[in-house]
Order: structure tokens, then C-alpha cells, then sequence
């Protein structure tokens, strides 16, 4: 099926290109059940269970919200630290703006 995009308007183009990645998705879904039913079928021939032949799930090795060591301390107040992830904190940029380097800030 040949389809001339050249003739189609933008906004034919958008659901064109909608429809083609929801077809795009169903197929990859399709083919995964398609695998997890051979891999089944296999492991049942063998007279194995899953686990088996994949072991069960390891635990996670990060758990979330686990604390991260302080690599910022606030010069004028030691008690407030930063990981140096997400928002800097405003002590942070007020002491950039003070002239105070990032390197003379860690912990």
C-alpha cells in the first residue's frame, strides 16, 4: 500500500503518522506475547519452570529515596549540605553570587 504523502495536508500527515506509530506498537506487542509463549512452551517441554532457568528476581540494588553523602556544605551555616543533585538549594546560589567558587564549597 503506496500512499503519496506528497498530496496530503499537514494535518492528514499528523493522523497518518499517528496511526502508523499505534500500528507500530500493537505489532511490537503482538511479537513479544508471540516470544514469551515459545519461551513458555519451551521451558515446559524441558520440564523446567521459569525460574528455573532464570532465577528468581534479584532485588533491586538502589532503593529509592536512599540518602546521598553531602559533596556541598554551606560556608556560613555547616549544617546545610547539598548531593549536588536536583534544585540547587538557595544557599548555593547566593553564595555563587557572593563570589564563592563551587570547589570552595565542598564538603
Amino acid at each position: 500500500m503506496a500512499v503519496d504523502i506528497k498530496n496530503l495536508s499537514h494535518t492528514q500527515l499528523t493522523e497518518l503518522i499517528a496511526k502508523a506509530q499505534s500500528r507500530q506498537g500493537e505489532l511490537q506487542k503482538e511479537k513479544v506475547t508471540r516470544l514469551r509463549e515459545t519461551i513458555s512452551e519451551l521451558i515446559k517441554a524441558e520440564g523446567l519452570t521459569f525460574d528455573d532457568v532464570f532465577g528468581k528476581s534479584a532485588p533491586k540494588s538502589r532503593r529509592a529515596g536512599a540518602a546521598v553523602a553531602a559533596k556541598y556544605r554551606n560556608p556560613t551555616d555547616p549544617e546545610q549540605t547539598w548531593s549536588g543533585r536536583g534544585k540547587r538549594p538557595r544557599w548555593f546560589n547566593d553564595a555563587l553570587k557572593a563570589g564563592t567558587k563551587e570547589s570552595d564549597m565542598l564538603a
